[in-house]
């Protein structure tokens, strides 16, 4: 580690919000699978030793509001992302549909982060956790939702 600069504030931030990111992916899965609740859920991450660790060290506010969102959002979620599907939204592979759920919530709930970076983070999470070719199709379906959700950031992508 020698040598090695200390992260910026923004850097920091940057690296406790991808782990939110994934935490809340995560979440919003054993919530597809199991139907457990929310603060059920928020309190197993809080608790279960190696999760707990990985909390510790992402951004909690922000994980707690897209995980809150993702389980919560219902109706205004699946609007969202189900008219960019080739299926049913409950067809979807439970990675992919939690990827979409999360991400969803970050574009409409935090236009402070741009809809590429977005994308890019949670095509980064189907390509860790989802199917072979998965990344791709989060990619296409995000890049609608965003399309949607944020017309004057994504110009010339409207239908």
């Amino acid at each position: 580690m020698a040598g090695r600069k200390p992260l910026t504030d923004a850097q920091q931030l940057i690296a406790r919000r991808r782990v939110a990111r994934r935490l809340a992916m995560q979440g919003a899965y054993q919530w597809l699978i199991t139907g457990n609740e929310f603060q059920e859920i928020y309190l197993y991450f809080q608790e279960e030793p190696e999760l707990a660790a990985e909390f510790r060290k992402s951004d909690a506010a922000f994980f707690h509001k897209l995980l809150r969102c993702a389980i919560e959002g219902g109706e205004e979620l699946e609007s969202r992302i189900a008219p960019h599907l080739d299926r049913k939204l409950f067809q979807v592979d439970p990675i992919e549909h939690a990827v979409l759920r999360v991400a969803t919530c970050e574009l409409l709930n935090h236009i402070e982060t741009p809809y590429k970076v977005v994308v890019n983070e949670y095509v980064n999470l189907a390509k860790k956790f989802g199917a072979e070719q998965a990344h791709k199709f989060i990619n296409g379906v995000l890049d609608k939702v965003a399309a949607d959700i944020r017309p004057l950031e994504v110009p010339g992508k409207r239908k």
